[in-house]
Order: structure tokens, then sequence, then C-alpha cells
């Protein structure tokens, strides 16, 4: 077998956010051989921390973005059959009132909406009173009608962690806490030279193909790796969100318009809570220094409060995150007027490859590596045509409609589990439950207990096949418990954690010197 410095890669792709898994899976089980790596944890960066929608971009319409609308509204039912256990369709109320954007061309806008994307699965738009039914609660009375469309919810760093698993099953080396910090050539072959991001321990990755997937650090990738100086490909924009206990009991969410032009969603959010957001400001800072400032807490607090029923307070925020998206630079005069298109180079240097990814939204993740996968074939030969579009990822294997049944089913085989775990287990895994699970026949089978439902077997299983090593990993990117953990908790889990690790790599310490001993 050939060692790591002497295997040479179909491809090399560098940042493990939707857009480098993307690709990975992809390129993955098109037969090439695949090698990702990300300096953190997947998922770490912006493809955790956005609205958490598969939407066509509603407003964009207003920039007369017509073709990346329709390319999105095509995908959210696409996606929706890939995965329907992680995204789901969602209804979302446009309240309307004097002063706003014009009646007739919010009709005219949710008309071309309703068809642009040719939608078979969600239902189509519809008036509605706002002063009678579910709905009168919520909003202020002088919000009196207005118009109810379908979008879809996804968990956002669940899905790239599905795409890293879906990668991983068709052959792609995939490497998370190891970042790219040298990139040279060599005979046409790319020499990556990438460090350990918590022991420092350094190796080299031969490629033909080099993917530059960074996200918000594709210029650094080009700066550092590349020393190609003084490179600006991107804007950061950064949008941020605040987590608030639930304040309405339906389960439709809203948008709305504020008086500066800007949109903001209340969404239902993991049951308990509700999420509000975003702000689409210029970020004006390093990428890896992205933290909601106390003046957006206050902004999505008053946005939210000019139509809420019921006042919320900076003291009723129970979570906030903040994300930066890496908008391609059209030189837009203001951030929320920047494209959310993709944009590709790719250029051929010494008969290899290179392409930078810049901008891009989660929803048209799979349309850009599908982009991708034409070049590559261009410049390697084809192995295999376009295949995501009827694929499922892990665990989404079941009807669009399934969810009931799939709970039921997880339910009768594990009737020691509350609804509560088993609605969980069903939009975190889906079919994947029962590998989980597999046998297990009550509470104590399932090992130590961590709190809110979250117990060690499905923690080691998150640590064996989903790249896990921190809490942090587990708590708030390959599920949302971080909000209900108590403190204690969590450091039972952090022991744990450290505790498992220990072991396994005396484990495999102690493997290596049985192949040694064998060997001499």
């Amino acid at each position: 077998m050939l060692k790591e410095g002497e295997k040479i890669y179909d491809v090399f792709v560098a940042g493990g956010g939707i857009n480098g898994l993307g690709v990975a899976r992809d390129a993955a089980g098109r037969g090439y051989s695949v090698c990702l790596c990300e300096m953190n944890d997947f998922a770490s960066g912006t493809s955790s921390n956005s609205t958490k929608l598969i939407h066509g971009g509603l407003r964009y319409l207003e920039h007369y973005k017509f073709r990346l609308v329709q390319e999105s509204l095509k995908e959210r039912e696409v996606l929706l059959k890939m995965a329907p256990h992680i995204i789901w369709p969602m209804r979302f109320v446009l309240p309307h009132s004097k002063g706003m954007r014009p009646a007739w061309l919010l009709r005219l806008g949710l008309a071309l909406y309703d068809h642009l994307g040719f939608r078979k699965i969600l239902p189509g738009t519809s008036s509605v009173n706002l002063n009678n039914g579910v709905l009168e609660s919520t909003l202020k009375s002088k919000y009196k009608f207005g118009y109810e469309y379908s979008d879809c919810w996804v968990d956002d760093s669940r899905l790239v962690i599905l795409n890293a698993v879906d990668a991983a099953k068709n052959g792609a080396k995939l490497q998370n806490y190891t970042k790219v910090t040298k990139v040279t050539k060599s005979d046409g072959i790319w020499l990556i030279t990438t460090t350990d991001s918590i022991d420092n321990t350094q190796n080299t990755i031969k490629a033909k193909c080099f993917i530059n997937a960074s996200g918000p650090w594709v210029d650094d990738v080009l700066q550092e790796s590349f020393s190609n100086k003084n490179t600006k490909n991107v804007r950061l924009v950064r949008g941020s969100h605040i987590v608030v206990d639930k304040l309405y009991d339906h389960d439709k969410s809203f948008i709305c318009q504020n008086d500066d032009g800007r949109i903001f969603f209340m969404i239902p959010y993991e049951d308990k809570f509700t999420l509000i957001g975003t702000t689409d400001i210029d970020h004006g800072r390093s990428a890896s220094e992205v933290e909601i400032s106390e003046e957006e807490k206050q902004y999505i607090c008053d946005s939210a409060n000019a139509y809420l029923n019921s006042e919320i307070k900076l003291s009723d925020i129970v979570w906030s995150y903040s994300g930066v998206r890496p908008l391609y630079d059209d030189g837009a005069s203001k951030a929320q007027e920047a494209t959310r298109d993709y944009v590709i180079k790719a250029e051929e240097h010494d008969s290899s490859l290179m392409i930078n990814i810049f901008g891009g939204k989660i929803t048209t993740y799979r349309r850009l590596s599908e982009a991708i996968l034409k070049h590559i074939e261009t410049f390697l030969g084809q192995r295999g045509g376009p295949w995501t579009d009827n694929s499922s990822l892990p665990g989404g294997d079941f009807d669009v409609d399934g969810l009931f049944d799939l709970n039921n089913k997880i339910q009768e085989k594990y009737p020691f589990l509350n609804e509560e775990i088993v609605k969980r287990l069903v939009r975190s895994y889906g079919t994947v439950s029962f590998d989980i699970f597999a046998s297990a026949i009550n509470i104590e089978s399932l090992g130590e207990s961590f709190g809110s439902g979250l117990y060690e077997k499905e923690v080691v299983y998150l640590v064996q096949n989903e790249w896990a090593r921190t809490s942090e990993d587990i708590l708030f990117r390959r599920s949302k418990l971080g909000l209900s953990l108590t403190k204690n908790e969590k450091q039972k889990l952090d022991q744990f954690l450290e505790k498992y690790q220990k072991l396994s790599k005396t484990s495999e310490s102690s493997v290596k010197q049985d192949n040694i001993v064998e060997t001499v």
C-alpha cells in the first residue's frame, strides 16, 4: 500500500464547509480519488451560522437575480427529497402594512416566486388574515393582512456532516482540524503541506487538482499558502442571529421588512425556541474574529418588537451566533445588495488544475459541485456522470412525507426512549438511528447519560463515524443540544471525550506495535 506522501489524489479540497464537502461527495461518487482537509471542524464557519433556510431568496427578485432565484427554487425540492429528515417544508408569513413595499409589488414577486421553480411538492402562495386564527395573538393589530408562501428549513451543519459521511462512504479521505499551510508544484503535481491544528504535526499530500473551497478564508489560502499577495476576491458580510424562548405556539415563520430596507426572519427553532435574524452588514475584520455585536443584538430586538405583540429584551436572549458570508466582491454599495451567486475560477498551471470558489449559498451547493465537476472532468477525463440529483444523503432514504412513519418505527423498536428524544433522532439521523442504537434493549444499554437525551452510545457513534472530537463539535454542529445542557453536563461530556480519546490512542498504538512485530 502506498504511503500518504506517495499516493497521488485526483482531487484535493481545502475547506470543510458545505461547498467543499459537496464537491468531495460528488467527485468521490464519480470514482475520483479525493482528499479534503479542514483547519477546524467541518461546518464550523459559515455553514453552521446561516438562517437555516433552503430558499429561493424572495428579496433577490428586487435586484433582478432571476437566474439565481430560479436555480435556488428548483433546488429546494431536489434537496428536500435528498434529505427529508434534516430538511422539511415551512410556511412563511409576510405581513403587510402602510409604508412597506406596495402590495401589488409583493403579489407580483410572489407570483414569480411560485412559478419560477416548477413546484411539485411545496404549496403555493395564499393571502392570509393576520387578525384571525393562530396568527392573531402573535403580531401587533396594525398588521391586518399578508401573504403566506413556502420555502424549506434545513439543519445546516448536519447537511454538511451528512455530505461528509457520504463522501467517505464513496472512498474520500476527510480530515478535520487539519490546516493547509503551504502549496507548491512539482512535475504538474500539487504538493500540499498540512498541519494538524491540535498537535502541529505536518504531512504532505499530492494531488492533480486543487480546489480552494475555504469560504471566508479563500483569499487567506491564496496569500499564505500560495504567496499570492494583495489578493482580494471576497467581501465578508456578517449575518447575526439571536435565539429566545419560544414566542408563539404555531409552526409558521415570519419574513419581515425593516424601515432600512433589510428583511429579517422569525423562525420556530428546536421546538422550544424562536430564531430571529439576520443583520447583513460589512464585517470589516478577519474571518477568524466573528462575534455578534451589542448593536446587532439591539437591532434584531428592535426589529422584532416592531412586529410582535410581546416585547423581547436583550436579557431574553438565550443564545446568539454570527457568521460571515464570503460574497464575491462585485462592488455593490450595500452589503445586502452584494451578489449571493457563486463565482468559479478555474486555471490550469503546468499540467495541474486549480479551482477557486467565491461566494455561493447553501441552497445551491449541489449545483455548484456539479459545475466544479465539469472542470475536473475536462481536465482528468470523465469517470461517471452527474448522480446527486436523484440521491439520498445518509438517513434520508424515505419519502418526503414519511417522517411520521419513521418516528413511529423508532418508537416501536426503542420504547424506552421518550417522544422528545425520538423526534430529535429522526430529525438528525433519519433511518441511521437504527444503526446507532442497533440492538439496545433499555436505557442502561445506552451507556453514560450526559443530559437532554444524549447517551454514550450516540457520542461514540459521532466520534467514530462523524469526526467529532470536542463537546462543541457534538453539541452545536452535530446537534443543538448545547442549548439545553447545563455547564456541569458539558464538563462531564468533555471528560468522557478526553478519556475516550486517550483509550483510542492507546489502542491504536497497540495495533501498530502488533503490526511491527508481525512484519519483523
